[in-house]
């Protein structure tokens, strides 16, 4: 409580001057702060000013390395799961060396596609794990820790005696940038290269069935476009959004041409128009060879049709989009390709089928 003496000062004309001064008790306007809104009004001060703020509980971070994962926080205590590289963890409670988690555990049968854990068939479990080896959002460089892991993880994978689960772990690093570090600049490719993953084991599972060689697209089933669509609408306009586009042209083919015009020319037309809707595209050389080539393949299926009118605007449209390839793209692989499609269209040698000369 505030007292002031007004007696002495005061101005009013009924006011006189005591032995005793008269006080007032002058009232707050409002209840002062509660010490613990004053203590974490100091404690966001001091946050702010470090710029690395300490994990709070429900803070959610993931593995760079493989972790045991036990009943209390002590390596005496028993181990209740495994914990893979890339999964995601939620802080529970933390203390000196130990962290309570909640963790996303694989199945015991992981499915061949690698699917995202809302898809697994895992469960959740809690425990204590070391504080070693985890990233959280607040982790200084935490998006290129990650990335690193994930590309490490990759290469493991491409080796012929690499880590077993090389490549889940490499799928699971590469999503948890994104899903960590929405806003990092390695965020949109962190998401294209966990998709991509998935869709070339899902490609080489999909191809190894007797309904890969199928005519017809709709007759086999296709790959899951989940993920690539997903890159496609979180980076619009960007290049790991073209990429993905390109991938999704994988459904849209034949399995086996058959002898048959009606693929190629189909399939000529998705690359062509691939190539005027994405020009830009790390990919449009490549979709560019394959219209051409496309081409090319149709000159000699004509000719078992009996259609030389299509035979000759076959021979010039794989021409011409050669020509397109080496100029548009003259530093890619693609392009020096396309010289030799281009060479082997105008000296009339086959490029499609068993034709000796």
């Amino acid at each position: 409580m505030v007292l002031l003496s007004l007696a002495a000062n005061s101005t009013h004309p009924n006011q006189h001057a005591t032995l005793e001064p008269e006080t007032t008790t002058v009232k707050p306007t409002a209840k002062p702060l509660p010490l613990f809104v004053l203590n974490l009004f100091v404690f966001t001060l001091i946050v702010v000013a470090l710029g690395n703020p300490p994990l709070l509980a429900a803070d959610r971070g993931t593995l760079v390395r493989e972790a045991i994962l036990y009943l209390s926080p002590e390596t005496t205590s028993n181990k209740l799961a495994q914990i893979e590289r890339g999964r995601e963890l939620i802080l529970l409670d933390k203390s000196p060396k130990w962290l309570h988690v909640e963790a996303l555990l694989g199945s015991p049968n992981p499915d061949p596609a690698f699917v995202f854990e809302d898809e697994d068939r895992g469960k959740t479990v809690s425990g204590w794990v070391l504080d070693s080896g985890v990233v959280w959002a607040s982790t200084p460089n935490g998006d290129r820790v990650l990335f690193g892991a994930a590309v490490d993880s990759e290469e493991e994978a491409s080796r012929r005696h690499g880590r077993r689960g090389a490549a889940q772990d490499a799928l699971r690093l590469y999503h948890r940038v994104y899903d960590i570090f929405p806003n990092s600049p390695l965020a949109g490719e962190g998401l294209y290269r966990a998709a991509d993953i998935q869709w070339q084991v899902e490609k080489a599972d999909t191809q190894s069935r007797p309904s890969a060689r199928e005519k017809e697209a709709y007759l086999r089933e296709g790959i899951e476009e989940q993920s690539m669509k997903q890159v496609m609408k979180k980076f619009p306009d960007s290049k790991w959004a073209q990429l993905a586009a390109f991938h999704l042209i994988d459904n849209k083919l034949c399995g086996d041409w058959q002898g048959s015009s009606k693929c190629p020319e189909k399939e000529g037309d998705i690359y062509e128009k691939y190539v005027k809707e994405y020009p830009q595209s790390p990919a449009a050389a490549e979709a560019l060879y394959n219209a051409a080539s496309r081409r090319a393949a149709l000159i000699e299926i004509y000719k078992t049709e009996e259609q030389p009118k299509k035979t000759e605007l076959s021979k010039n449209q794989a021409i011409a989009l050669a020509q397109q390839l080496i100029s548009q793209y003259p530093q890619s692989d693609w392009a020096s390709r396309g010289q030799t499609l281009l060479f082997l269209v105008q000296q009339g040698v086959p490029t499609y089928g068993n034709a000796i000369q």
